[in-house]
C-alpha cells in the first residue's frame, strides 16, 4: 500500500488512428485552445498557490485522505492521512524531505536528487504547455491516438529540466485527459500512465476531478477522487520546509 501511495505523492496521471486527411492543427493551435478550454490566459495567469484535497484509493477497500499544496516556485507538500496515521512529502523548491509512518519509520528522511527536481516540476500551478516556450520548454506534436474512446492529440513535452512527458489533448473539448511519464522509483525508470477525468472549474479554471494513476508492469494503481480546489490559499513557506524531527 505504502508503494502506490508514495507512487501517487511523487506525482500530488492506445490505439493508434490513421492519419486524418486535413492536416493536424499546429501545436500552438492546439495549445491555445487547451488553454482557453482551461478559463483562459488571465485566470490561469492568476494563480499564485493551490490547495486540493480528496481521497486516494488503492484497492481492497484502502482509502486516505490527501491534501496536495503547492506555492511556486519549487514548494509542494502532499499530505496523506490513513486511520489518523499521516504521511508528509515535501519540496521547499531546493531539497525535499519525507515522513512516512506507513513504512514503519517515523524519522525524517531527505527524497533522493531526481525525486526532488520531479517534484518541483510539478510546482508549475499553470501547467507546462501554458506559456511553454518563455518557460524553456519544447512542445513537438506526435500523432493523433484514442485515450478512453476520445479522440486525442499527442503532444510531446520536454521540459526546461529535461524531463519528457507525453500530454494527450481531447480533440474535441481541448481537454486534457492523460500524461505519461517517466519517474525514478529505487534508482530505476518507471513508466507512469495518468489519466483525468470529471473535469470541473473552480474559480473560473479547469481542474480534473478524478485521477487514475498506473505504472507499467505493476497491477497496483491509484485513484484519486478531488473534493475540493481551493484557488490562491494563504500557504506560509514554513509549511514546506523541514519540520525539527529526529533523523535516521
Amino acid at each position: 500500500m505504502n508503494r502506490v501511495f508514495s507512487l501517487a505523492a511523487a506525482t500530488l496521471f492506445a490505439v493508434t488512428l490513421a492519419v486524418p486527411a486535413a492536416p493536424a492543427p499546429t501545436v500552438d493551435k492546439i495549445v491555445a485552445d487547451y488553454v482557453a478550454a482551461r478559463g483562459g490566459l488571465t485566470k490561469i495567469r492568476a494563480l499564485k498557490t493551490l490547495r486540493q484535497t480528496g481521497r486516494i484509493f488503492a484497492g481492497q477497500g484502502r482509502e486516505a485522505l490527501v491534501v496536495r499544496e503547492v506555492k511556486p516556485p519549487g514548494r509542494i507538500r502532499v499530505q496523506f492521512t490513513i486511520q489518523g496515521v499521516t504521511a508528509v512529502f515535501a519540496s521547499n523548491g531546493t531539497t525535499g524531505w519525507k515522513v512516512s509512518p506507513f513504512e514503519d519509520d517515523m524519522a525524517l528522511k531527505e527524497l533522493p536528487e531526481e525525486v526532488t527536481r520531479e517534484a518541483i516540476d510539478q510546482t508549475d500551478i499553470e501547467g507546462p504547455l501554458v506559456d511553454w516556450k518563455a518557460k524553456g520548454n519544447t512542445v513537438e506534436f506526435a500523432g493523433n491516438e484514442t485515450v478512453n474512446g476520445q479522440a486525442t492529440y499527442k503532444l510531446k513535452v520536454t521540459l526546461k529540466s529535461g524531463a519528457v512527458r507525453y500530454s494527450y489533448i481531447d480533440v474535441a473539448s481541448h481537454f486534457e485527459v492523460r500524461v505519461d511519464s517517466t519517474r525514478q522509483v529505487k534508482g530505476l525508470d518507471l513508466k507512469i500512465e495518468t489519466t483525468f477525468t470529471d473535469h470541473q472549474k473552480t474559480g473560473g479554471v479547469l481542474f480534473p476531478r478524478k485521477i487514475e494513476i498506473a505504472a507499467e508492469g505493476r497491477p497496483q494503481h491509484a485513484r484519486v477522487v478531488v473534493d475540493k480546489v481551493e484557488l490562491n490559499p494563504a500557504l506560509s513557506d514554513a509549511l514546506f520546509e523541514r519540520p525539527n524531527l529526529p533523523k535516521p
